[in-house]
């Protein structure tokens, strides 16, 4: 091993080891949590695109219209889910909430985050990699292959 990727590497091992010991067994919950509610926003729309493009509109339609009809129910389900853990999240400093205030602080940010990006990120990676989509240079998805 070459000496001077050794203090690297131990320094990289402190603090994967600082961190895994700061992150509480209900933050864990939490990222699987919002795991499973990022996984299915992300699904519910990539559906949604699919039977829109297999209904005869072209990719660019398909995003615009799915994600417009789908916001509402994405949003709802972040909603619902982040106004119930708002109480949770607030009353940390309480006894008996040293357990729920990690799980809601953890999945309110993530809740914000992965709301956001499946209504940005998901739209702008299936337009550029949806099967159909047009490649790199070329014009607009109406004379490609579509499923």
């Amino acid at each position: 091993m070459d000496p001077s990727i050794r203090p690297f590497l131990q320094s990289l091992v402190s603090v994967i080891l600082k961190v895994m010991l700061l992150i509480s067994v209900a933050s864990m919950i939490g990222f699987v949590t919002l795991l499973g509610i990022a996984t299915r926003n992300g699904i519910l729309l990539v559906s949604h695109y699919q039977s829109l493009v297999g209904r005869g509109k072209t990719l660019e339609e398909a995003i615009r219209q799915g994600s417009m009809e789908k916001l509402s129910p994405i949003l709802m389900t972040a909603l619902t889910a982040g106004l119930a853990l708002v109480p949770l999240a607030l009353a940390g400093d309480r006894p008996g909430n040293e357990i729920q205030s990690p799980l809601a602080v953890v999945v309110l940010g993530g809740l914000l985050s992965s709301t956001f990006l499946n209504m940005v990120a998901v739209p702008a990676l299936c337009s550029r990699y949806y099967p159909g989509a047009p490649a790199e240079g070329t014009g607009s998805a109406k004379g490609a292959d579509q499923r």
